[in-house]
């Protein structure tokens, strides 16, 4: 089986850089691409610092599944809590999509739902895939559309809060 998978990585307590390297070392001869950092406001009503986020492709012999406990693991190693939904965090890694043998999974289990249902409506995540995959798609409840499109059919004052940081040191 060989898979590619888009993740979306987020930090906003501690070396935020130095968590998001530690995805991207993680995926080692795995990663296809890594987007530059963007800093964006927290997202979900929570007060606390900004984000630094990226967006990575990777490939591999994994199932959606073992892409989940790849993000998980890279949480745990960054000593990531989970006590406020939205809240500050060392460490988010979500999985966007995966494609297996070249056909985009759909999932709907109650921990891996798949595309994840909220990506289309997320700048922080939208912005930095079109960075690194301009004909990036995402299959949504309104069928396949282009990334592109995703990103212009956000609030524009959303989108312009998508800060760009610069390249992973």
């Amino acid at each position: 089986m060989t898979s590619r998978a888009v993740l979306s990585a987020g930090s906003n307590i501690g070396d935020r850089e130095g968590f998001l390297r530690s995805v991207v070392d993680a995926a080692g001869d795995g990663l296809v691409a890594v987007s530059d950092v963007y800093l964006t406001a927290p997202w979900g009503g929570v007060e606390q610092d900004d984000f630094a986020n990226v967006t990575l492709i990777v490939d591999g012999d994994r199932g959606p599944r073992d892409w989940l406990e790849f993000c998980r693991s890279c949480e745990l190693a960054a000593e990531r809590v989970r006590d406020v939904r939205w809240g500050p965090r060392t460490l988010d890694v979500d999985v966007i999509s995966v494609d297996v043998d070249g056909v985009t999974v759909v999932s709907d289990e109650e921990e891996l739902i798949l595309p994840h249902p909220r990506a289309e409506l997320r700048a922080f995540v939208l912005v930095p895939w079109l960075e690194i995959d301009p004909s990036a798609t995402l299959a949504t409840s309104d069928g396949v559309r282009a990334v592109a499109d995703l990103v212009a059919r956000l609030d524009p004052a959303e989108v312009a809060g998508v800060r760009r940081g610069g390249a992973l040191s």
